[in-house]
């Protein structure tokens, strides 16, 4: 391996849960894709791919079964870039031999990765998309003069061995208290597609006029679109008059490399959980606003997040669950996550927040898209990403209902904030 002595990698403490999880319709597969103004020549895509993995060798693996967990293993062997033909997300046979945990995908003018959440997280996959796509664009223009991005890696970059690290294991702290427990949330009652179905509608929206609504309540883009959110579905439940047992409970991944200094390609993430009881009754947009900005304030803090990553390694290094064979393990794996992960959430709103590219190819780039992993306990989640001067808003979906994404991107119209609609749908 050039630069590079490891061969083989245990899974990081969020990716070892994904493998034992996986079916099709809990896929942990998600998507990032750049669309471009010209088509895609699948030849050059390919060559890209080859050169560029090898700049990424704790991608470049197949995952293994070992006696107590999976890892992975290094392989010589190369992925190879496939014309886009199912709906996105879908289940990936990434446990067959010489399988890889991601597959790079073209349509016509559009670029994706689909990986599984067990490798990595959304901030290593557009890292490697972006290094994608500029070797992709060097190798149809040799002549291009491309200025160094601390968020894309050049085929010819060294190596740095931190890349490749569990940041979980390295900044967990031993005698802390665990973060308080969930209850059970309330679930939007949809019915469920046929198996293979995901169902996409996205959003484009001007940058300009959403920031400054949001700047106007002197809040994050995160923030407003999450309140937005929140009100969307207590409309949802008070038009269909629907008797709650349960609080909304929102799954808002947050980037941790934000809170410590940690270069891994790896997961590095944990969910915060801000929740509200409508039981209690009709919350005005501001009084929305004001929760969600006093919670994250609160939540976001690297005393706060300590309390999962204790919580989520302290699992892990269990003598019980280290000694339990990894059979039985993925036999109890998906119920333990249903009943301790997905019944706690009604839904996940994530923000990949605004992606950039050297000056010389971003005007080759019309737009970067995000889409959320699929699931069943959640059957419906919010994929946020930003290019130039668009947001794109995609929300993933297991359900033919769309109430949700009828009222929540009303709710932006009625604020005179244009939103063109863009469906998979038939």
């Amino acid at each position: 391996m050039r630069q590079h002595s490891k061969n083989w990698y245990k899974l990081d403490n969020a990716g070892k849960l994904y493998p034992s999880i996986t079916s099709t319709r809990v896929s942990t597969v998600f998507r990032v894709s750049a669309t471009l103004y010209d088509e895609v020549n699948p030849t050059l895509l390919q060559i890209a791919l080859n050169n560029i993995i090898e700049r990424f060798p704790y991608y470049k693996v197949n995952l293994k079964r070992g006696l107590f967990w999976y890892y992975f293993e290094y392989t010589r062997n190369y992925p190879v870039v496939e014309k886009e033909t199912f709906y996105p997300c879908m289940f990936m046979h990434y446990k067959r031999k010489k399988s890889f945990p991601f597959r790079v995908l073209y349509f016509n003018k559009k670029i994706s990765i689909e990986i599984s959440h067990s490798i990595t997280d959304g901030t290593g996959v557009v890292i490697f998309l972006k290094s994608l796509l500029v070797e992709y664009f060097r190798l149809i223009d040799n002549k291009l003069c491309l200025e160094k991005d601390p968020g894309i890696f050049f085929s010819h970059d060294p190596i740095d061995q931190e890349e490749a690290e569990d940041a979980f294991q390295k900044y967990y702290q031993k005698n802390i208290p665990d973060p308080p427990k969930l209850n059970k949330a309330f679930h939007l009652p949809f019915k469920l597609n046929s198996k293979g179905e995901y169902h996409i509608i996205t959003g484009i929206i001007p940058t300009e006029p959403l920031l400054a609504a949001a700047k106007k309540h002197q809040v994050s883009l995160t923030q407003f679109l999450l309140a937005l959110y929140f009100d969307t579905i207590q409309d949802f439940i008070h038009s269909n008059h629907i008797k709650l047992r349960h609080p909304v409970v929102m799954n808002v991944p947050v980037n941790l490399r934000n809170l410590y200094p940690s270069k891994t390609m790896r997961n590095f993430f944990i969910s915060i959980t801000p929740q509200i009881d409508f039981r209690l009754g009709t919350y005005s947009f501001d009084e929305i606003l004001d929760y969600i900005k006093c919670y994250m304030k609160m939540a976001i803090t690297r005393k706060n997040i300590s309390q999962y990553i204790h919580k989520n390694v302290k699992n892990e290094k269990s003598l019980f669950v280290r000694l339990t064979p990894l059979f039985i393990k993925n036999l109890l794996m998906p119920a333990l996550y249903s009943k301790y992960a997905e019944r706690n959430f009604t839904s996940s709103i994530s923000n990949l927040g605004q992606i950039t590219m050297p000056k010389s190819i971003e005007d080759k780039i019309e737009r970067f898209e995000f889409y959320p992993p699929p699931s069943r306990g959640n059957i419906i989640k919010i994929g946020v990403g930003s290019y130039k001067d668009k947001i794109y808003i995609s929300f993933g979906s297991l359900t033919k209902a769309t109430e949700i994404e009828k009222i929540f991107f009303r709710k932006i119209r009625k604020m005179n904030i244009p939103v063109k609609i863009e469906t998979n749908r038939e």
